[in-house]
């Protein structure tokens, strides 16, 4: 016996990868939904080897229904998370809405999965930030070994983390750049992509950082433990699809970087591809498909007494959302649900 599941936001870049995930993993679906707004009500989505037409979200009645993946973005996930909850259909919501909610959990299952038991408050589950869930699954063995103090991460961010208009913007004008008279001026970034890096994602606040640097900080101390010191810079670069972090972090205690290597090897989640040699890591190119976190270039900082260096990769439509969103679900099917 399986389950009733909803993709809410079945023909964006998330929620295709999440239709795709469901497949791919052999999670036990009963029946699926494939929800969309009205005006690409009955276009037809890929899961598996069928293909499912999507129905309007705004009429959709949720009750029966079991779990809910939700890529639809914050004001929508306003409106329609609450209903769904009600009808008794538990949401696994993508947005920002839900992450710093005390009472509706943040789960990343390689690091809290203890946490699922808290989804009863609301009947809602918070996916994090795509680039928090890759660098908290790094995170995570190292501090039970020693103990984090404090992260100073660098990301260098793809623009499919700002949606198909993001991918479409770095696609036109890069092509612009070679046909005179069809260049392509700014609109989903604050600056030219191609060829170029941002150092800004989402609006800025007042002391200085942009919101998405702020998300790191909230979302690792509620995920991870709330001691550990966060400081992030995140950019936007001309990559698809990929985000990938420069991590530096500070322990209490002394780490080897060839223990903290072998840690990383026996993680959940993790592929450690670290080779002292040309070519001996991984790009965003090569995690792109995967659901990995690929880590790489683990070495000493030798200018603090117990710091390590550590080069991160991951799929951020994967890892750092639809996965993510997906392995909340077997979680919560393992755990509490028990059906399938």
């Amino acid at each position: 016996m399986g389950y009733r599941v909803v993709v809410a936001g079945a023909t964006g870049n998330v929620g295709r990868e999440m239709l795709n995930i469901l497949a791919e993993r052999q999670f036990p679906v009963d029946e699926l939904a494939a929800l969309a707004s009205r005006k690409s009500l009955g276009t037809e989505c890929s899961f598996g080897d069928t293909t499912v037409k999507t129905q309007d979200l705004d009429t959709f009645d949720f009750t029966g229904w079991d779990i809910a993946l939700f890529a639809i973005g914050s004001e929508a996930t306003k409106k329609y998370a609450p209903a769904a909850a009600a009808a008794g259909c538990v949401v696994i919501d993508n947005s920002s809405l839900y992450r710093y909610d005390p009472d509706i959990p943040l789960i990343v299952p390689e690091v809290n999965p203890d946490d699922i038991e808290r989804y009863s408050n609301k009947n809602i589950i918070a996916n994090p930030n795509c680039s928090t869930a890759q660098m908290v699954v790094a995170l995570k063995p190292l501090h039970d070994r020693a103990t984090i103090k404090r992260v100073v991460v660098s990301t260098y961010q793809s623009v499919s983390g700002a949606g198909k208009d993001g991918m479409d913007e770095l696609w036109e004008q890069t092509k612009g750049m070679y046909v005179p008279g069809q260049e392509v001026e700014p609109s989903k970034f604050q600056k030219q992509i191609a060829f170029n890096v941002i150092p800004q994602i989402d609006v800025f606040m007042e002391d200085g950082s942009t919101k998405e640097e702020w998300k790191m900080v909230a979302e690792t101390k509620k995920i991870v433990d709330p001691a550990i010191k966060v400081t992030a810079t995140c950019v936007r670069v001309p990559v698809f699809v990929g985000h990938s972090e420069a991590v530096n972090i500070e322990f209490e205690d002394f780490l080897d970087e060839d223990e903290a290597r072998e840690i990383l090897r026996t993680a959940p989640g993790i592929l450690v591809v670290d080779k002292r040699e040309d070519g001996g890591y991984v790009t965003p190119v090569e995690s792109a498909g995967d659901f990995a976190t690929f880590i790489s270039r683990i070495r000493q900082d030798a200018t603090i007494e117990n710091g390590l260096n550590l080069w991160c990769v991951s799929d951020n439509l994967r890892k750092g959302a639809a996965l993510n969103a997906v392995q909340i679900a077997e979680l919560l099917g393992n755990r509490v649900l028990k059906k399938g």
